[in-house]
């Protein structure tokens, strides 16, 4: 089993927004499917996630509707903004310069 790795903000804040991207979740669906779709490497612990989704609602990047889980629990289930659309196309495009570059610099030789 991969070793789970933890996610900083910015990092986070993307895998958010292209995970929305996808369709409304809850905070917990979010983690899950951040889990899931990495194949189990990248873990979007409490104590970071719903700092960020907060972060996230008050830029307008997210909206929030409360409504029920499929555990029948009441959830707060976020959606993606026109905003966080934007967003999430510009932010995709500076991890692929950014990852490119560090990839480059780990190819040195």
């Amino acid at each position: 089993m991969p070793e789970k790795t933890d996610l900083l903000q910015g990092t986070l804040d993307l895998l958010i927004l292209k995970t929305l991207a996808l369709g409304p979740l809850h905070g917990w669906g979010i983690a899950k499917r951040i889990q899931q779709l990495s194949n189990d490497v990248l873990q979007a612990n409490q104590g970071s996630l719903y700092p960020a989704l907060y972060r996230l609602e008050d830029r307008g990047l997210i909206g929030a509707d409360w409504g029920v889980s499929s555990e029948g629990r009441r959830a707060k289930f976020y959606t993606l903004t026109e905003a966080g659309r934007k967003r999430l196309a510009a932010d995709r495009e500076t991890w692929r310069r950014f990852a490119t570059a560090v990839e480059a610099i780990l190819a040195a030789t």
